[in-house]
């Protein structure tokens, strides 16, 4: 019981409101008591995680809201790698869903006046790199799954899954 309770996580917002990540319950109680956070109810008071001390219990929210300032770390889109490419990509194959063989394919060649650059190199697996070579995809009749682009700072991907995942639980809040 006491692991289960330790293994939940609580949203973490702003100041200013703006979903910055998720933690663990334990550094969620720190911030509450030291008071560098306060709770803030979206969704459901009976949602609070329960959690007992010798010497009391605490009610912790499922999200929580910063009141000291936060100081955001300075973000970079990263250099275009096989790593970071590979990660927004999702190791998937951006030509057939193949999670194998993976290799880095330039979406239009370099041969062709393509760029080394997040929207033109993409995750392909060595058949449709190969079965692509040296033409565009529509010289081939292939087409991309997912247009190429570069990363979107972490803040903001946290906040629009954040989102999402609140506006899925609202509606099925409203559907029970």
């Amino acid at each position: 019981m006491t692991t289960e309770v330790l293994r939940q996580t609580v949203a973490v917002f702003s100041k200013s409101y703006l979903p910055l990540s998720q933690i663990n319950i334990r550094r969620a109680v720190i911030l509450l008591v030291t008071g560098k956070a306060e709770p803030i109810d979206f969704i459901d008071n009976n949602k609070s995680i329960t959690v007992h001390s010798p010497t009391m219990v605490l009610l912790v929210p499922p999200q929580i809201r910063l009141t000291v300032n936060h100081k955001e770390r300075v973000w970079r889109v990263p250099a275009v790698n096989r790593r970071e490419v590979l990660r927004r990509d999702k190791h998937t194959c951006q030509y057939c869903g193949s999670m194998k063989h993976l290799t880095l394919d330039h979406v239009i060649p370099l041969s062709k006046g393509g760029k080394h650059s997040w929207d033109n190199v993409v995750t392909a697996c060595e058949s449709c790199n190969n079965s692509k070579s040296d033409r565009t995809p529509e010289q081939v009749g292939m087409t991309l799954r997912q247009p190429a682009k570069a990363p979107v700072h972490p803040i903001v991907a946290f906040a629009a899954q954040f989102w999402r995942e609140h506006k899925i639980l609202q509606r099925e809040g409203l559907n029970n």
